[in-house]
């Protein structure tokens, strides 16, 4: 009989861990639930902030430590260590963007954000990866971006990860990752371990929702705490609405309060000031804002080639248990198939293992009935390999579009051409052939008519004839990028190198949406070291002196 898993950490009861956000409630953050609020609210500050992710929280400690007023605007919840209790029915709810379905125009791709202070940093599985060298150099000789070489970036990339605690990850890889290392050892494709941003992890496997012991290092509990703790203020269930805009710069941020459940309007109003304002929403949010906002956009590319890497997963069932909840999320990786192409060639990918609970494997696996149930009977052997696809670098994978619904919402069109097909398909036979190779006695692409092939044989002849189509084929993404271009010349970029919008003068973009193509790796470490270089030169700006470094604490 297999015995389960008894290598799984046990957490202790609540009030063992220290929370420090509780903490430094209690010591006198300047936090407000907008929820609450009881009458219409108006604040000032030297700069706005709107967004707590990578790019509002490493913004926001940054121009806090330089002795700026910051305030921080969050349309999520501020949820700590004592509310993360691992159930998947309450962190999704909770913790992400559209309980963790928001989904393209015609439903295809699944995404899942952040939505919650700390954003994506709060929800992720903590892979740490620079830009790719190969990235730069295309952004450099496509966008002009002469100053995003990797030896530019490197100095910021190394501050960020001293002060996020990126770092190789010790510990042995779990069956579900040591899968994805031996199938590929035996068929001789190189893997790597990743890199994790985490201090004194537990293993525990639940990175998705939320720490329960503070060991992954998000912004959450590092750059949030360290803004706030030099004074910034933060508004929580606060959504900005739009910029009011007076000829060439922004003169107020219109918000509404949130209720508690982060939904409905209150009917509460919130008038924000500044002099200085930076747009850091994620990818999908930001170009909505401004485009509520009325920015200019004379050549018509606000919200244009967002990219998503999209997601394509094969699913292996094996003899013994695979436990693939329990243990770090991510930590083996192989970049081969982004090398075995010209970057702008044929689509590459990168392979990497998604952690599965029960929740996120039952939404995302094919089928219905019987069948279904008799894949999740078999959870504990079931093992998973994903493959993002680099969009970006062709003229048939350009990415989507952000567009807004009646209400003013978000919604991102996101076409899968033959040629992003074309890399699904290729992605899912190497998927296949390392499972197999691995040991697997079946292996599925996750497909609503994929059936389990017993052999590789099998599965090449199965996979090679399958139909990959929209709805059929299961797509979905936790890499949101684009959508504000980076560019000094304003008919590639609606933002200029330095993260300045262009036609507004006290406006800055500093998140991901700058990107000019997808990163074709795990976007947080970019994100983290491009803003820390651009909001240190926004610091030195505002203040006339060099911008504070931020340390570990």
């Amino acid at each position: 009989m297999n015995q389960p898993n008894t290598n799984i950490p046990i957490l202790p009861s609540k009030g063992v861990i220290p929370d420090p956000v509780r903490a430094g409630l209690a010591a006198g953050w300047r936090v407000t639930d907008c929820a609450r609020l009881e009458a219409d609210l108006t604040l000032e500050a030297d700069v706005i902030i709107v967004g707590s992710g990578a790019g509002g929280g490493v913004t926001a400690e940054i121009l806090a430590l330089s002795g700026l007023r910051v305030l921080i605007v969050e349309e999520g919840a501020l949820r700590s260590s004592s509310d993360f209790n691992m159930k998947e029915a309450e962190a999704y709810p909770q913790l992400y963007q559209e309980s963790a379905a928001r989904k393209t125009r015609d439903k295809g791709i699944n995404i899942l954000q952040g939505r919650t202070v700390g954003g994506t940093t709060t929800v992720n599985w903590t892979s740490s990866f620079r830009t790719p060298d190969i990235t730069l150099d295309y952004w450099t000789k496509q966008y002009g971006l002469k100053d995003y070489t990797p030896a530019a970036l490197a100095p910021w990339f190394e501050l960020m990860e001293q002060r996020l605690n990126i770092s190789d990850w010790a510990a042995a890889p779990n069956e579900n990752n040591d899968v994805l290392r031996r199938g590929a050892a035996k068929l001789g494709i190189p893997t790597a371990l990743i890199r994790r941003n985490v201090n004194g992890c537990w293993n525990l496997g639940y990175c998705g929702m939320g720490c329960p012991t503070n060991a992954k290092q998000s912004m959450l509990v590092t750059t949030i705490p360290g803004a706030l703790g030099q004074g910034a203020t933060l508004l929580t269930r606060a959504r900005a609405e739009r910029f009011v805009i007076h000829g060439d710069k922004v003169a107020q941020l219109d918000c509404v309060a949130l209720d508690a459940a982060g939904m409905l309007p209150t009917g509460r109003r919130i008038t924000l000031k500044a002099r200085h304002y930076v747009v850091a929403g994620g990818a999908i949010n930001s170009p909505a804002l401004l485009m509520r906002s009325g920015a200019p956009d004379p050549h018509g590319l606000l919200g244009k080639r967002t990219f998503l890497h999209p997601v394509v997963i094969s699913a292996g069932t094996f003899a013994q248990r695979v436990d693939g909840y329990a243990g770090a999320p991510q930590t083996v990786y192989s970049d081969h198939f982004l090398h075995d192409q010209p970057i702008d060639g044929p689509m590459g990918y990168k392979l990497e293992v998604p952690p599965l609970h029960p929740l996120l494997l039952a939404t995302t696996t094919g089928g219905f009935g019987a069948q279904h149930a008799g894949d999740m009977a078999q959870f504990p052997h079931k093992q998973a390999i994903l493959a993002l696809l680099r969009d970006g670098f062709h003229a048939e994978a350009a990415g989507g579009s952000v567009a807004l619904d009646a209400h003013g919402a978000p919604v991102l069109d996101y076409p899968l051409t033959d040629f992003i097909w074309d890399g699904a398909r290729r992605a899912m036979l190497t998927m296949a052939e390392i499972q197999f190779a691995a040991g697997a006695q079946d292996v599925s692409p996750v497909h609503e008519s994929g059936p389990r092939y017993t052999s590789w044989a099998q599965a090449r002849a199965g996979i090679a004839a399958l139909p990959l189509k929209v709805l059929a084929t299961r797509v979905v993404s936790a890499h949101v990028m684009g959508g504000c271009t980076m560019s000094d010349d304003p008919r590639q970029g609606v933002a200029g190198a330095d993260g300045r919008y262009h036609g507004l003068a006290n406006l800055s973009v500093y998140d991901g949406s700058l990107f000019p193509t997808s990163i074709g790796a795990n976007p947080q470490l970019s994100i983290f070291g491009i803003v820390a270089r651009l909001a240190s030169g926004l610091a030195q700006q505002l203040t006339g002196k060099p911008a504070a470094r931020p340390v570990r604490t």
